[in-house]
């Protein structure tokens, strides 16, 4: 097993046991309303791909609890930190107080564990006028990459209302994965044997997705955001009627598309644009894979040594 120690700050109310919640486990966006304000530190191990466990720590954002990780809490905190997540209430009327404690953030990284990856979640962005958005992530995200220095960090506009959350999800767990190349590789060489024009894996409990290849150009660059979110609401509702979703087959003139299970931690999604194809031997394709793929998964293979 491998631990990956995760820090999720900010400042109270920005957002982060929400996102929490959804993402790891099962909460909708509407049902977040109920949860309440994190009291200091709370831990949680989520596994991930059977050998990756994120050791995330959900940092309260009152400014007591922030001053005290500051202080006393120091080399507890921010000792063997993997990935700082900080998550900035776009709306915040205290912008400078934000910037503060987060660049005391980097200062303690810097001073524990100085090889860590730092995201910037601006959130809440389904509060600012459409046309607006842009312009205002991006002056965000100039500023907080300024602030960050000498360290890099990379920024995401979020909101729990769209499919914004599980792209910078996927993009943080992306980088934790030790054999992503190695998973790439496989994907591309499978796609190519079954003439596919992409493949992509999404891990089984959050749908995040881990790995893709791609073909074939498509214009819709933010489809791998929307399906996670499509397909994890559509698993909460079967959830509710006490069905467990197994697998699903969407099919039209222009393109087929299979979303299976496919490893013991891992759904794969073909999409074809060869509709002659049949369905069976897709799917047996796919079934076929599997014991390929489970090995590239398994904990004594050398490509999952932590490097």
């Amino acid at each position: 097993m491998m631990k990956k120690k995760v820090l999720l700050m900010g400042k109270s109310c920005s957002g982060k046991t929400s996102m929490r919640s959804i993402i790891f486990a099962n909460y909708i966006a509407r049902d977040t309303r109920r949860l309440g304000a994190t009291i200091d530190v709370e831990t949680s191990h989520v596994r991930f791909l059977g050998n990756l466990v994120l050791n995330l720590w959900d940092c309260g954002g009152q400014e007591a609890f922030m001053e005290n990780y500051f202080a006393s809490q120091r080399d507890n905190i921010f000792r063997n930190v993997e990935v700082l997540i900080y998550v900035f209430d776009v709306e915040s009327r205290e912008i400078e107080k934000d910037m503060h404690y987060y660049q005391s953030c980097l200062e303690a990284i810097l001073q524990h564990s100085p090889k860590a990856k730092i995201f910037c979640l601006v959130h809440k962005m389904d509060l600012v006028p459409e046309d607006h958005r842009d312009q205002i992530f991006h002056e965000r995200e100039e500023v907080l990459k300024r602030l960050s220095k000498p360290l890099d960090c990379i920024c995401f506009r979020t909101s729990i209302w769209d499919e914004t959350l599980y792209k910078a999800w996927s993009s943080i767990v992306y980088k934790l994965i030790p054999n992503v190349q190695q998973l790439e590789t496989n994907l591309n060489g499978f796609a190519k044997a079954i003439e596919a024009d992409e493949v992509l894996l999404f891990e089984r409990a959050t749908f995040l997705v881990i790995s893709h290849c791609q073909l074939k150009q498509h214009k819709d660059v933010h489809r791998f955001e929307k399906i996670s979110n499509i397909i994890k609401q559509f698993k909460l509702s079967c959830s509710k009627l006490q069905a467990q979703f197994q697998s699903m087959e969407v099919r039209n003139s222009s393109f087929a598309a299979f979303i299976d299970v496919f490893t013991s931690n891992t759904y794969a999604m073909v999409v074809m644009s060869d509709v002659g194809i049949s369905s069976a031997a897709t799917l047996i394709n796919i079934k076929n894979a599997r014991k390929h793929f489970e090995q590239l998964e398994r904990v004594d293979n050398p490509s999952f040594v932590a490097r």
